[in-house]
């Protein structure tokens, strides 16, 4: 897959998994194994990215003794969500576009 469309994916899929509850680093890799398999390694870094751009913001709670991090979606991280929804959907059709016309013309190069 080109890495700047997993790049994209994983800020959407990341996003989307916060805006069901804010969620800790180690569990939003957990849960983004399914679709996109994410080492905390590789997540941390388009968390800081997310927060940068105001995407999300963060806050702290105490947990067996030590502070864990928490991540929460803003309105911003939302509109976010929104307009990759909406790109999406366009890119959608083409995609369904391409894959008719490839198929009708499969038949041609028998």
């Amino acid at each position: 897959m080109d890495a700047q469309l997993k790049r994209g994916l994983t800020e959407a899929c990341v996003l989307a998994l916060l805006s069901a509850g804010d969620s800790y680093g180690y569990k939003l890799a957990r849960d983004t194994k399914a679709l996109i398999p994410l080492s905390e390694s590789t997540l941390y870094p388009v968390l800081k990215r997310l927060q940068e751009a105001g995407s999300v913001d963060t806050y702290s709670v105490e947990h067996g003794g030590r502070l864990r991090r928490y991540y929460r979606v803003t309105p911003s991280g939302r509109r976010q969500m929104s307009a990759f929804l909406k790109e999406w959907e366009a890119l959608n059709k083409v995609y369904t576009y391409i894959k008719q016309m490839h198929a009708s013309h499969q038949g041609e190069e028998a």
